[in-house]
């Protein structure tokens, strides 16, 4: 069988933790930041766990994670 490519769009933005979970970043940190809050946009800066429903997909595009 031939190696599965990795999608690397997908590797950029996905990272697996130790137990296996996918972390991504929040949206909403990018423009129109002023109205923001300090606190929110703290919160925004943390990485997120991937939900379990989407993980499937992120699994299949990251073969090797």
């Amino acid at each position: 069988m031939p190696k599965l490519k990795t999608r690397r769009a997908a590797a950029k933005r996905f990272k697996v933790t130790g137990s296996g979970k996918f972390m991504r970043r929040r949206a909403f940190l990018n423009h129109l930041l002023d109205h923001k809050s300090s606190k929110r946009k703290r919160f925004l800066g943390t990485m997120a766990v991937v939900d379990e429903r989407d993980a499937d997909n992120v699994s299949a595009m990251l073969p090797y994670a």
